[in-house]
């Protein structure tokens, strides 16, 4: 990759509790979603290229989620990512360089599944992506797994097939 690249850190949000009488959006993090939220945040500081800016589903879960992390950048809580299609996620991807002040390298989107994962494989190429990563997001994208895509396209022109999966983690 040239000095130009981005990279997109996709994060699906931490395991969720199911109190009765609440629902879907309001779902706060079980136990093991606040432990796992924080392995993923320390996991993102050790790993992964500092974060410049989080897109972030508005739902509960997913909100607590990017607490837990502990990373510390500018958010934009986004409805549009709650219940999103895979198309919207990457529509409102395109509209990051909009949304920031500044330049934004490193892109962290907190969402749930099905999107994720389905984000995650088709803005892969599948000739230069992980293939080892790729097989394990299409069995599975557990909650506070990350997905790390690198690209050279501008926010704006990421589409279908225009990033290279590099790696997938489970913080466990």
């Amino acid at each position: 990759m040239s000095d130009s690249h981005r990279t997109l850190l996709l994060l699906r949000h931490g395991k969720s509790d199911y109190p009765p009488g609440t629902d879907d959006h309001q779902r706060p993090l079980a136990p093991r979603g606040v432990r796992e939220a924080a392995l993923a945040g320390d996991w993102l500081r050790a790993s992964a290229p500092a974060v410049d800016a989080v897109l972030c589903s508005t739902a509960v879960r997913t909100r607590q989620t990017l607490q837990r992390t502990g990373i510390a950048a500018p958010v934009e809580y986004i409805d549009r990512l709650y219940d999103a299609t895979p198309g919207t996620v990457i529509a409102e991807i395109n509209r990051t360089s909009s949304r920031f002040h500044s330049e934004v390298r490193t892109l962290l989107v907190i969402g749930h599944e099905p999107a994720m994962s389905a984000v995650a494989l088709g803005l892969a190429n599948a000739d230069a992506s992980n293939s080892a990563a790729a097989e394990h997001i299409s069995t599975k994208f557990p909650t506070s797994a990350i997905a790390v895509l690198r690209t050279d396209e501008p926010w704006a022109d990421l589409a279908l097939g225009g990033a290279t999966l590099v790696a997938f983690h489970v913080p466990r």
